[in-house]
C-alpha cells in the first residue's frame, strides 16, 4: 500500500482527505516525496511549480522540506507520512534484538511539538485498524506492537543521539535557534539526527516550516537543494491557498494590507529580506574576554548600571555593571534572575550587588512602570527610567562592538543573546533592532545600557528625582 492509498482508503486516513481538489497539491508533494508516478499534466506543473525542478522523480527523498505558508495544512501531512512510516513498513531486518526504531518529532518546545503529536494521536485513536497497533502510550511516546516509538522531543543535539530513527519531523525549524545562536543550533541537531537515520533504508527527514530569515538549516536547505533536478533533497516552497484553497483570501489579503514583509512569510511562504543578523559570531568573539566572568569592584572606579525589570513570572530580571577604562568600555557584573522568582527578593538581591561597586543610582527600562522606582527605593537607590529604547541602545552599541572598544564577560547566555538580536527594516525604512521570535534579550538589554551609562557618565536627574533630590544618598551624608 502506498501513502497515497492510505490517504484515500476510508477505512484509513480518507475521511480527513476527503476533499480530493483542496489536497490534490498535497497529493503530487508525497508522491514525489516517495517516489511515485506523478500523473498528469497538472499534476506535473504542480511539481515544477513548487520544486523549481523540470525532470519528474523517479526515486524517492532522503530529505523533504516543507517551506509553506500558515494554514497549509503542512502539520496534518507530516503527521499523514509519519504514520505511514511507522506503521505500514517493517524495521525487523534493520534492528538488533532489543532495538527499537524511533520516529521524532522535533520542535523548538514541548508544546509547539505537540501540534503535529496531536494529529498523530487524534488518528491513531480514530483508526481501529492503527489503534490496534499500540501497546503503551505516555504523554510524550507511543509505543508501538511492530517495534516502532514515536517520540516527542525538544530541539537539543544531546537529546537526539543514539536513536534508530525510522524518521524524523523537525516542526517549525525556520525558528529554531541558528548556528550563531543559542546553545542548540539548528544545524548541529540536524547532525545529530542523520547519523541516526543511516542504518535504516528508508528513513526520512521531514523539515516542515513557513520561512522566516534567509539564515538557518531551513534557508540552507531551500539555498542548496531548491530547483536541483535529481537531488534526493526535495524542496516543496509554497503559498498558503496554493496548498489549502479553503483559507479565506480576505484573510490573507489583509494580512498583507498591514504588513506586507510579514504577510509574504506566514502566507506568501517567501524568506524575509528585511531581518538580517544584528552581529556575526567573529565580531562578538573579538570582544568577549575568554575566563572572564565577573570583575570585582575597585574603590577607585566609577561605575554605571542598568536593570531590566519583570514582573517574575515570564522573563528574567537583569543586572549589569559596567565602567569606563580610557577609550574602552568594560563590563564588570552582570546578574540574572529567572522565573518564577519574586522581584521584592530580586530586588533586594540586585541592591547589595549595586551597592557593593559603590552604586546608589541605576536606569532601566521605562515601559516597567513605577514599581522598580519604589522597590529600589526602599534599598536607597534611585532608579532612573531610560531615555532609550532597547533598539537605541543596541544601534549605539553597534559601532563600539564592532570597533573593539568594548569588553564583554564571557557569558554564554549574554553572547547568544547578543547573536539572536535582529536588524529589521520597516515599510518607512526605519531600522529596528530586537530579540528574534521565541528568543530572550534581558541579558544583552541590561549589558548595553551599562556599557552606554559608562560611556556617557552619569545620568541626568529626572524631574521626579528634582523634588527629592536627596533620596538617592546614604543615609548617614542625608542625615549630615
Amino acid at each position: 500500500m502506498t501513502i497515497l492509498d492510505a490517504m484515500c482508503d476510508p477505512a484509513l486516513f480518507g475521511p480527513w482527505f476527503a476533499d480530493r481538489e483542496s489536497w490534490r497539491a498535497w497529493s503530487v508533494f508525497l508522491a514525489a516525496l516517495f517516489g511515485l508516478p506523478v500523473d498528469g499534466n497538472d499534476a506535473a506543473a504542480l511539481y515544477r511549480q513548487h520544486t523549481g525542478r523540470q525532470v519528474l522523480p523517479t526515486e524517492p527523498a532522503r530529505e523533504a522540506w516543507m517551506i509553506v505558508g500558515r494554514r497549509g495544512g503542512k502539520s496534518r501531512i507530516a503527521a499523514l507520512v509519519a504514520l505511514y512510516l511507522a506503521c505500514f513498513r517493517d524495521y525487523g531486518p534493520h534492528l538488533a534484538p532489543g532495538e527499537v526504531g524511533t520516529l521524532a518529532v522535533i520542535a523548538a518546545d514541548r508544546r509547539q511539538a505537540r501540534n503535529v503529536m496531536n494529529y498523530i494521536t487524534g488518528f491513531l485513536d480514530a483508526v481501529p485498524m492503527l489503534r490496534q497497533l499500540v501497546v503503551n502510550r505516555t504523554k510524550e511516546t507511543i509505543e508501538l506492537s511492530n517495534r516502532v516509538a514515536i517520540e516527542l522531543h525538544t530541539a537539543s543535539f544531546r537529546a537526539v543521539r543514539g536513536y534508530s530513527l525510522i524518521g524524523v519531523v523537525c516542526d517549525e525549524i525556520a525558528f529554531w535557534p541558528t548556528d550563531d545562536a543559542g546553545a542548540n543550533p539548528d544545524i548541529e541537531i540536524l547532525n545529530g539526527l542523520r547519523p541516526g537515520m543511516a542504518t535504516v533504508p528508508g528513513a526520512v527527514l521531514i523539515g516542515i516550516s513557513s520561512p522566516y530569515a534567509r539564515r538557518g538549516a531551513l534557508w540552507e536547505a531551500y539555498r542548496r537543494h531548491y530547483g536541483q533536478d535529481g537531488d534526493p533533497v526535495l524542496v516543496w516552497q509554497a503559498e498558503t491557498r496554493a496548498m489549502n484553497p479553503r483559507v479565506d483570501v480576505g484573510i490573507v489579503e489583509e494580512a498583507y494590507a498591514a504588513d506586507e514583509s510579514a504577510a509574504a512569510a506566514e502566507y506568501g511562504a517567501e524568506f524575509r529580506r528585511d531581518i538580517e543578523s544584528f552581529m556575526s559570531r567573529e565580531a562578538v568573539d573579538a570582544v568577549v574576554i575568554p575566563g572572564r566572568r565577573n570583575m570585582p569592584p575597585v574603590p577607585t572606579l566609577r561605575y554605571r548600571a542598568f536593570v531590566d525589570p519583570s514582573g517574575g513570572s515570564q522573563d528574567s530580571m537583569t543586572l549589569a555593571i559596567a565602567h569606563r577604562d580610557g577609550e574602552r568600555l568594560v563590563l564588570d557584573c552582570v546578574r540574572e534572575a529567572r522565573p518564577p522568582f519574586s522581584p521584592r527578593e530580586v530586588v533586594a538581591e540586585f541592591a547589595e550587588v549595586l551597592r557593593s561597586y559603590h552604586v546608589t543610582r541605576v536606569n532601566g527600562d521605562r515601559y516597567a512602570g513605577e514599581w522598580p522606582r519604589e522597590r529600589f527605593k526602599e534599598h536607597r537607590i534611585t532608579y532612573d527610567p531610560s531615555e532609550r529604547t532597547k533598539s537605541e541602545l543596541y544601534g549605539e552599541l553597534l559601532p563600539l562592538l564592532n570597533s573593539g572598544g568594548v569588553e564583554l564577560l564571557d557569558s554564554p547566555r549574554l553572547v547568544n543573546q547578543l547573536l539572536s538580536l535582529e536588524r529589521r527594516t520597516s515599510r518607512s525604512g526605519r531600522d529596528t533592532i530586537d530579540h528574534a521570535p521565541g528568543a530572550h534579550d534581558d541579558v544583552i538589554n541590561a549589558a548595553a545600557g551599562a556599557l552606554l551609562g559608562a560611556k556617557q557618565g552619569a545620568a541626568p536627574f529626572s524631574r521626579a528625582h528634582e523634588r527629592e533630590p536627596l533620596t538617592y544618598l546614604p543615609e548617614y551624608v542625608r542625615d549630615w
